[in-house]
């Protein structure tokens, strides 16, 4: 991987939002200030390895992917992307809203919507496509990392057109608080999780903004640099 700074568009809740506060405190990384958070003590009390189940997630912050982490292209900025983020929020849609349920998907345990938004498709596919001039070309490098040949067909017809191949209606909104875990693990982690989600009170949940993150090098965890509520349709 390039030492070379990364970005992504991301969904994030709105700052000390009870969900912000939810998936922030599960991870014990606050991607808004860029700082470490302790764990809840009942959470490493039940898990005594939370710190290891959550070190992959932990480096991206609490979010859901709409524009995967990408390089710039040559001869774009940081300052053009975030003009481009503020362009694009400006135009009206309709806001997806969804039902956050936490589930497991691809063995990973994550807050995922109830049933599927096509609202919300709609927007991560605008994310990808509208994003898409600022993104570098993947690297032999990262190709090979997404194990292309264990992907379906379409999925590397993605990856090699959107630098990502979990796009379009192959796109999963999940905002992961967990690594990979095996069928032994899963079940009382993800009771754990259910059981502590119950408590936010969260019976529907407004997709309404996207956030900018940068990662300065391959070792940095991603930061927030801006985010922005999205526009919605007069009724």
């Amino acid at each position: 991987m390039s030492n070379s700074p990364r970005y992504a568009i991301y969904y994030v809740p709105e700052r000390k939002s009870a969900l912000d506060r939810f998936g922030s405190q599960l991870l014990g990384y606050d991607a808004w200030s860029g700082e470490h958070l302790p764990f809840p003590a009942d959470v490493t009390q039940t898990v005594a390895d939370w710190g290891d189940l959550t070190a992959d997630p932990r480096k991206y912050g609490f979010h859901a992917t709409l524009k995967a982490p990408f390089a710039l292209a040559q001869g774009q900025t940081e300052r053009g992307l975030i003009d481009a983020c503020a362009a694009f929020v400006g135009t009206p849609r309709p806001i997806p809203v969804i039902r956050p349920v936490v589930d497991c998907i691809s063995g990973f345990i994550a807050v995922i919507p109830a049933e599927r938004s096509r609202q919300l498709e709609q927007l991560a596919a605008d994310c990808v496509t509208g994003f898409d001039s600022f993104r570098a070309p993947l690297t032999g490098q990262d190709r090979a990392r997404r194990n292309p040949d264990k992907l379906a067909p379409r999925q590397r017809d993605y990856l090699d057109r959107w630098g990502y191949p979990y796009v379009m209606d192959e796109f999963r909104f999940h905002m992961t608080l967990t690594g990979r875990l095996n069928e032994t693990r899963r079940g009382g982690v993800l009771e754990m999780l259910r059981d502590r989600f119950s408590s936010v009170g969260l019976p529907s949940l407004a997709i309404d903004r996207i956030a900018l993150f940068r990662q300065e090098d391959g070792d940095s965890r991603f930061c927030i640099i801006e985010s922005w509520p999205l526009t919605a349709v007069r009724s």
